[in-house]
């Protein structure tokens, strides 16, 4: 089934539970409202985990060491929310001036921000809240190419056109949610009307629209940001199919989660855990200091069967993409310099080799011979390093990339930490391919 046929048919299974009970509807939207902040926001950047930001909304506990810039972007974004389920209930209208106010009341107030001239010189440029941007906001690709926006002279006129197109559609007798809320978040996203937080606006517009016709709110996920980008990247390319597809998908995942709360199932998700710990660790940190542990065999070890062995998987999982490329392909994993496995049971060969001593751990995935006629041959290698001194704790690096990650012994990576590594290796080399074809060409 396709996921708008999917969406549509939760939806009326959805219907013939409802009306939920208040203490139901309260439990589902809570588990949203913080889905919704913390992903949100950390797609455009922001630093909290989702344990602080639940710290935060929950708690009033702030996050030590990370900037309040973060911390406001995370409350300010929550009352936008409160304010938008507000707006539903007394089926406000979608306006240009409830989109300004709901710009205002995500980012606050006005601020500074790193620029570039067009010259090439390195400025400050002012965020201002509530109003359209009054200078260009055009992006840079990784090619190295300009993605162009509307203009600021342009902006007023097309937004102007984008609520009536709005309205226009809303008022079809046989309008499609769904179809709606994601094409609106397209063409708002084309026209980029704000000097910063444009992402977050329209993800809480597309959701204002769904929930008026009583879906619940997509929630796009951090960790899943690359299949989103991609997704507006197909439609900036003129096939708007593939994004429309996805937030359908991402708004199934969310009616089956609304519907296990209607019957009184737990909507816990199966990293729903994870959030949970890592929010007990951010309460924690506000009594004492973490002792730190130093590298130990059995620190080794378990650091070796829970971390290493998911970033493995993942890796050659994330490299294996590429082999259609190739004549050939190599998996390598090493303990220390000097010893290596290149066996299809590499994880348990080398998990003998662990002891106190081991200082670095290597993952490499080698490539040689691109097999497409018209190009020189050229080879690739993924490498992840981790090191591992004897006191304060690991790190994870990407080789040929800016990437580190410090942690502490007895810390395990995250699914989140693995996840954004592996992509990370996947972009780089589909961005070494795209150079090389470049160059050929």
């Amino acid at each position: 089934m396709q996921p708008i046929e999917q969406a549509i048919q939760l939806k009326t299974e959805l219907d013939n539970l409802r009306p939920l009970t208040k203490e139901q509807e309260a439990i589902i939207m809570q588990k949203f409202r913080l889905d919704w902040n913390y992903n949100s926001n950390n797609l455009e950047g922001n630093s909290l985990t989702y344990g602080e930001t639940k710290a935060l909304l929950l708690h009033g506990i702030t996050a030590q060491g990370k900037p309040l810039k973060d911390h406001f972007e995370i409350t300010g974004h929550d009352e936008a929310i409160k304010w938008v389920e507000d707006l539903v209930k007394r089926d406000h209208p979608l306006t240009e001036n409830f989109i300004r106010e709901l710009h205002t009341l995500l980012l606050k107030s006005p601020y500074e921000v790193k620029a570039i001239t067009p010259d090439g010189q390195p400025t400050t440029r002012r965020i201002a809240v509530g109003q359209y941007k009054t200078a260009p906001n055009h992006v840079k690709t990784k090619t190295g190419e300009i993605f162009r926006f509307a203009t600021p002279e342009e902006t007023p006129a097309k937004m102007h056109d984008l609520i009536q197109w709005y309205r226009k559609k809303n008022e079809e007798l046989d309008v499609n949610p769904i179809l709606l809320a994601a094409e609106f978040h397209y063409r708002f996203i084309r026209i980029h009307p704000f000097d910063d937080g444009n992402g977050r606006t329209v993800r809480i517009l597309m959701n204002f629209i769904l929930m008026k016709f009583n879906y619940p709110p997509v929630i796009i996920k951090t960790e899943d940001k690359d299949n989103y980008f991609f997704a507006l990247q197909q439609a900036d390319a003129g096939t708007i199919e593939p994004f429309i597809n996805y937030i359908a998908t991402n708004l199934v995942r969310s009616l089956e989660i609304m519907i296990a709360g209607a019957k009184g199932e737990s909507i816990e998700e199966p990293d729903d855990i994870d959030k949970e710990i890592a929010l007990l660790e951010q309460r924690l940190k506000t009594n004492g200091n973490k002792l730190e542990i130093t590298r130990t065999e059995k620190v080794l070890i378990e650091l070796y069967d829970d971390s290493i062995t998911r970033l493995w998987n993942k890796f050659l999982q994330a490299c294996g993409k590429f082999d259609r490329f190739y004549l050939k392909v190599d998996s390598k994993l090493y303990v220390n310099h000097f010893q290596r496995s290149t066996q299809p049971n590499a994880l348990a060969e080398m998990r003998d080799k662990i002891n106190a001593d081991v200082e670095m751990m290597l993952l490499e995935y080698t490539y040689d011979g691109f097999n497409r006629s018209g190009f020189n041959q050229f080879q690739h290698k993924s490498i992840i390093q981790i090191d591992l001194p004897l006191t304060h704790g690991y790190s994870v690096s990407v080789v040929s990339d800016d990437y580190l990650l410090n942690k502490l012994y007895g810390e395990q990576l995250s699914e989140s930490e693995i996840s954004s590594i592996a992509n990370l290796i996947s972009r780089n080399h589909k961005d070494y391919i795209d150079h090389r074809v470049r160059d050929e060409n």
